[in-house]
């Protein structure tokens, strides 16, 4: 192998990958929030005694789930404004895509928390009085989180790094923006090996706080 590595043609660049790596961490970061307030609420439709609320909310999780990630970000620009006549900016509807995708994994993740909450704690929470939401808010939902957090951190990263398929929309993410530097030096090992380590530095520091809260986690459940 004869390539020569040069990265000096980078350092006029810095400023357009800091764009894209802020429009990158704002579809990773709003979508993470998406996910997270609406998948518990998916998850809650899921568990509900009425078909009529828990087919509709299984059959909204299982099209994101066995659907490709890409395939539904294609959709969403291109399919949505043709049958609803809807037009919003790129970064909401890929925020749009991301989120709603996210909502469907993680509401299995709260499913199997509010799955694992003990029934003794349900049966006190009806001894005390508790209405519904109280008993929702105050103690299904801690700790159906609690139970769920190191899913939801690893969904968290993994829709960090399925943001980069905004770039074939012409999002303007990292992905992209590396894709036209790439295309205009001539440079693509140097470009790409750069945005690799930019969301490997991003991902890593996450992945390895919920391997610690896993066996934080395990630590506990072994006393």
């Amino acid at each position: 192998m004869n390539y020569q590595f040069d990265f000096h043609f980078l350092t006029g660049n810095w400023g357009v990958l800091w764009d894209g790596l802020k429009v990158t961490l704002e579809l990773a970061l709003v979508s993470n929030v998406v996910g997270v307030v609406l998948g518990f609420g998916l998850c809650l439709l899921t568990l509900s005694r009425w078909f009529f609320i828990r087919w509709p909310a299984q059959l909204f999780i299982e099209f994101f789930r066995c659907t490709p990630a890409l395939l539904q970000i294609v959709w969403f620009f291109y399919c949505v404004p043709m049958l609803f006549d809807v037009f919003i900016g790129p970064i909401t509807m890929g925020v749009l895509a991301l989120g709603l995708n996210l909502t469907a994994f993680n509401a299995e993740a709260y499913r199997a928390g509010v799955q694992a909450v003990p029934r003794e704690h349900l049966d006190a929470c009806v001894a005390l009085g508790l209405k519904p939401w109280q008993r929702t808010l105050y103690v299904i939902l801690p700790q159906a989180l609690r139970t769920a957090l190191p899913v939801l951190m690893t969904n968290g990263i993994s829709i960090l790094q399925q943001s980069a398929l905004v770039a074939i929309v012409a999002v303007a993410d990292l992905m992209y923006v590396g894709k036209s530097i790439a295309t205009e030096a001539y440079r693509p090992l140097e470009t790409y090996s750069l945005i690799a380590l930019i969301y490997l530095a991003l991902s890593l520091p996450i992945a390895q706080f919920v391997q610690w809260l896993e066996r934080r986690q395990d630590s506990a459940l072994a006393r």
